[in-house]
This record gives C-alpha cells, sequence and structure tokens, in this order.
C-alpha cells in the first residue's frame, strides 16, 4: 500500500488502496490461497509503481512474484497510454486465454473491481465516465470488457463464481447499450 501511497482511482480523489484491497476480497471469495490474496492486493505494484520484480521476490517470495507478473500489462512507458491503449488490451486478452485459473483469479478480482467502479461512477456522471480513460470510445471499452468476460467464462472454475456472475451482470448494465 505505501507503494501506492498519493495515487488516486483516475478521475476522483479516492486513494488508490481502496482498488488493491477490493481485488483482494473479491479473490479472497474465490479460494484461500494467502499466496494469491498477497498477489492480488500486489497485482498493480510492477505496472503502476516503481517496484521491481526482485523486490517482490524478496518480500514475499517467487511465487507471489511471478502471480503478480503474470497479470502485469507492459506499459511501454516510453509511448503514450493512449497510443498503447489496443496493443496492451489485445495482450491482456490473448494471455488471459492461455492463463491458468490462478491467472484469471487475479485478473477477475481486478477486472470486477474496476466495473464495479465504473459502475458506480456512470450512475452519477454518466457518458461523462469515458472521459477519464485513455480510450474514451465506450464501443471500444465494451469491446475490452466483453472479451474479458469470454476469457473468465472459459474456465470452468471461474464460470461457476458469484463473481464471475457479478461481472457478467455488471457488463451487461454497463455495456449493453453501446
Amino acid at each position: 500500500m505505501v507503494k501506492h501511497a498519493g495515487q488516486v482511482r483516475k478521475g476522483t480523489s479516492i486513494p488508490y488502496f481502496t482498488h488493491v484491497m477490493e481485488a483482494m476480497e473479491i479473490v479472497s471469495r474465490m479460494t484461500e490461497d494467502e499466496e494469491l490474496r498477497a498477489a492480488a492486493v500486489l497485482h498493480d505494484t510492477l505496472e503502476d509503481t516503481k517496484t521491481t520484480k526482485e523486490e517482490l521476490v524478496e518480500a514475499f517470495g517467487q511465487r507471489v512474484a511471478d502471480l503478480v507478473a503474470a497479470e502485469s500489462e507492459d506499459k511501454r512507458k516510453d509511448r503514450p497510454e493512449g497510443e498503447t491503449w489496443l496493443i496492451r488490451k489485445t495482450e491482456t486478452i490473448e494471455h488471459l486465454r492461455k492463463a491458468d485459473t490462478e491467472i484469471r483469479m487475479l485478473a477477475l478480482g481486478d477486472k470486477l473491481s474496476n466495473i464495479r467502479a465504473m459502475t458506480r461512477d456512470y450512475k452519477v456522471i454518466g457518458e461523462k465516465l469515458w472521459q477519464k480513460f485513455n480510450e474514451k470510445n465506450p464501443v471500444m471499452q465494451g469491446m475490452y470488457y466483453g472479451e474479458l468476460a469470454n476469457a473468465f467464462g472459459e474456465d470452468e472454475t471461474l464460470r461457476e463464481t458469484p463473481e464471475y456472475r457479478e461481472y457478467v451482470e455488471l457488463y451487461t448494465a454497463l455495456f449493453g447499450k453501446t
């Protein structure tokens, strides 16, 4: 949490750590695996902080570090995020289609937290929601979140969870009109 100090959720003043705690809570409902739960809390440290994988190995062990790395996007920090959005999201979908249940579970915890926040924000600010993101086209966002639903649904274990069903319900409510 110290690594995310001062960070806020996109377009809000909500401390970023609320997202990683919610992702961990979601993952905790699906597994009792403490290392997987730890990876859920840490899932954005490699992507969004200056933390290295070696630091994660030292502090949390190899398995946790490997789980976090497997859930991390290559942000291509040398290029503008808006320019790489489609590349990064396509890579995420391809990765999840081949990933094991643990990695998909981490991703589901992250993305369910995101879509919950998006749904709440949409109820308050409507179409202005999309202006918060690097990809401002709701159709593109809908395609991405829909492909995530498909990737999660390909996993028989996840498909049976209340978390997956909630994700699909929120996806349908948020993007059903796009």
